[in-house]
C-alpha cells in the first residue's frame, strides 16, 4: 500500500486523524510522512493526481474514497 493510500484510509477510519487533518492539513500530512507532491495532490482535491500517487485506478473506487479529501475544502 502506498503511503498516500494509507493516509487516506487513516482519514477514513480515525476521527482524531481527521480532526488533525482538518485543523492543519499540511502538518498532519508532514507528520505522516507524505511527500510534497502528495501534499499538493490532496490539497488540490485532484482525484486523478491522488489516484496516480496512491497507485489506485479511479475506476476501482477512488471516487468513493474522495470524501476525506473533499472534507478539507
Amino acid at each position: 500500500m502506498s503511503k498516500l493510500l494509507g493516509y487516506l484510509n487513516l482519514l477514513d477510519t480515525d476521527s482524531e486523524a481527521r480532526a488533525a487533518h482538518a485543523a492543519d492539513p499540511k502538518a498532519a500530512m508532514t507528520q505522516f510522512g507524505l511527500s510534497d507532491a502528495e501534499h499538493e495532490a490532496v490539497l488540490s482535491g485532484d482525484k486523478t493526481a491522488i489516484s496516480k500517487l496512491a497507485g489506485v485506478d479511479l475506476k476501482d473506487g477512488l471516487t468513493s474514497q474522495g470524501s476525506c479529501v473533499e472534507e478539507t475544502k
